[in-house]
């Protein structure tokens, strides 16, 4: 007798729809419970006459008495977890409820109010993995983002973001982590071969370059009446309403890059742009860049040109630091 494949299909749904959902109660369960803790710890602390002595004993004291009566799994550490997490999101409705206890683990070592705030909205629009939400605070993804700005990224604290107030400042990073590509370090590769590697890994590629991307084409061909020029990736930006144009360098950034650049945005400006969309954006993806060929270039002054750096190796959070703060005075010098 053969069973009728509906019954199983609906069994398996049914099962799975059920399964989504306990997992989904228990994790919102266990979330309140790490709020409503650490509520507790902080109420109890601020009766204490020495907030700093009376803090230490309360949190050791505790977890030796929690530890007798329920056993492991309450210690001093995740104590002190609860109630950074009570500190950081007092409001509890303010905790986005798409967020595992292990994605919001993670934000309570983001100590910028601001970047905390950007990664949990972007965790959760955005759908990222814990380990995608772990690779992006450690690559200082929110912080990369700034060096374009001459203001603040808008957060939840602040001003909820319109996708119509979007421009290309808040979506170019400088630099680009690529360590997932696997290339060597120090080069031996083409340039061919670098563009070759991201394809490869095109998921990841999209990923670190930000939201609203898609992927048009390699080695784009535009066709005047007597040449034709090909440009190494073209993506589309559904966020900005605008294409955007890469051009690869294994080695440090020259005026030729520059100039090559303005004339591909020109000829894609008049060839290939669909009335409607905004101004073509020119992004150069280079090695490395001489802040002073930058300030004395078009690149200074333009809003559709940009020069970007890459990392092939996942940089120190000094390294990263170092790198977003010479942008930073680049922008304000």
């Amino acid at each position: 007798m053969q069973l009728d494949k509906m019954l199983l299909e609906d069994i398996v749904h049914i099962w799975t729809v059920a399964r989504t959902k306990a997992a989904t109660l228990v994790n919102t369960a266990l979330i309140d419970a790490h709020w409503q803790i650490g509520q507790r710890i902080v109420l109890e602390e601020q009766k204490g006459q020495s907030r700093a002595q009376y803090r230490t004993f309360l949190l050791k004291e505790l977890a030796r008495m929690l530890s007798s009566q329920l056993g492991k799994g309450l210690d001093e550490r995740d104590l002190r977890r609860m109630r950074q997490f009570y500190q950081y999101f007092p409001i509890r409705d303010a905790v986005r409820p798409e967020l595992t206890w292990s994605h919001l683990r993670l934000l309570l070592r983001v100590e910028n109010p601001d970047a905390r705030s950007y990664y949990m909205r972007e965790a959760a629009d955005q759908g990222w993995t814990t380990r995608q939400l772990e690779r992006n605070i450690s690559s200082l993804y929110f912080e990369r983002i700034l060096v374009h700005q001459s203001v603040p990224l808008s957060t939840p604290s602040q001003q909820p973001v319109s996708p119509f107030s979007i421009g290309p400042q808040d979506v170019i990073k400088d630099p680009l982590v690529l360590e997932f590509l696997g290339l060597p370090m120090p080069v031996d590769f083409s340039e061919n071969e670098l563009e070759t590697a991201i394809l490869a890994k095109l998921q990841q590629f999209l990923l670190e370059m930000g939201k609203g991307f898609a992927f048009v084409g390699r080695q784009y061909c535009i066709k005047t009446a007597t040449r034709q020029y090909f440009i190494d990736l073209v993506f589309y930006n559904f966020l900005l309403k605008t294409f955007i144009l890469v051009d690869l360098k294994i080695g440090p950034l020259s005026h030729q890059d520059i100039g090559q650049m303005d004339m591909y945005v020109r000829m894609f400006e008049a060839l290939k742009k669909v009335p409607g969309d905004n101004p073509t954006i020119g992004m150069i993806l280079c090695a490395d860049k001489d802040e002073a060929l930058v300030k004395y270039s078009v690149l200074e002054e333009s809003k559709q040109l940009f020069a970007s750096t890459y990392r092939l190796v996942l940089p120190t959070e000094e390294e990263l630091v170092r790198e977003i703060q010479r942008g930073q005075q680049h922008l304000t010098s």
